[in-house]
């Protein structure tokens, strides 16, 4: 997939990896703002390829008193005012076909989350909307088997799908990233991994998810080494206090250092 058919996507001639990161889920527009212009400031002066990422309701949830959004259309109008506001593009989660279409008026990129790339309907119901469409790997499929989802992208005349990994189920309550799959996926598309969901450690005790933010900076560079063309990192100002995923999201105040390592393997590997 070529970059430049994302809208409003800068730096793609940077030869730098690309970025899809914000909060897990919005909460309001004050911190979503917030999170997008920090993000941006460093990604500019990286020449980072950025789209910001929120998900603008999480369908799935461990308890059912979970934080589930603060309303869809409100949620939407912030993820436009961000990309209003700093010129740049946008990225959220649907869960059902009628999401796709209402999504796709707001945001740049459609993303269907891991559980439910097996939904035929979904991903067509994406690729219809022309928006460029984001495969989650299911923790529960092989990197081979995301052949068949990019395939009913492209059989649905849209050829704007990337797809993400974010990692294998290791037991019931762990994940590990397999970095064989990198070069496997990118075979069939534009290949990505989210770093910071990989790290997800789900079914505690308390019902509440788990994670490990400590291995972000392990997982990410190991990512940039094996090629991926891109990362998802999910920050947060508090993650203490988010929301939703706040167990595995970077802290605001460690991204520009993170950047800052990634892209100098990046020009590293680059050079080779």
């Amino acid at each position: 997939m070529d970059l430049n058919n994302i809208p409003k996507i800068k730096n793609t001639d940077s030869g730098n990896f690309f970025l899809l990161s914000g909060p897990c889920a919005i909460e309001g527009e004050e911190m979503a703002v917030g999170i997008a212009e920090h993000i941006v400031t460093v990604t500019d002066r990286l020449k980072i390829p950025y789209v910001f990422k929120g998900s603008f309701k999480k369908a799935n949830r461990s308890r059912v008193d979970s934080f589930t959004g603060i309303g869809d259309e409100k949620a939407l109008k912030i993820l436009r005012k961000v990309s209003e506001t700093f010129d740049i593009p946008t990225v959220t989660d649907i869960h059902t076909n009628e999401d796709a279409a209402m999504a796709a008026q707001y945001v740049d990129v459609l993303q269907i989350p891991a559980f439910l790339v097996r939904q035929t309907d979904l991903v067509v119901a994406a690729a219809e909307t022309g928006r460029t469409v984001n495969l989650k790997k299911g923790q529960f499929m092989s990197p081979e088997s995301m052949k068949h989802a990019v395939q009913k992208v492209l059989d649905s005349n849209n050829e704007k799908v990337m797809v993400t990994d974010r990692g294998t189920m290791f037991g019931y309550q762990d994940m590990i990233v397999d970095f064989r799959g990198i070069p496997t996926m990118k075979q069939f598309a534009t290949t990505v991994l989210d770093v910071t969901h990989s790290l997800q450690q789900p079914n505690q005790v308390a019902g509440v998810t788990g994670g490990r933010p400590d291995m972000i900076e392990t997982i990410a560079r190991a990512g940039i080494a094996t090629g991926v063309d891109g990362i998802v990192i999910e920050t947060h100002f508090a993650p203490a206090t988010a929301k939703s995923a706040g167990a595995n999201m970077l802290h605001l105040d460690y991204f520009e250092g993170l950047m800052e390592k990634l892209s100098a393997i990046r020009a590293t590997i680059n050079a080779f």
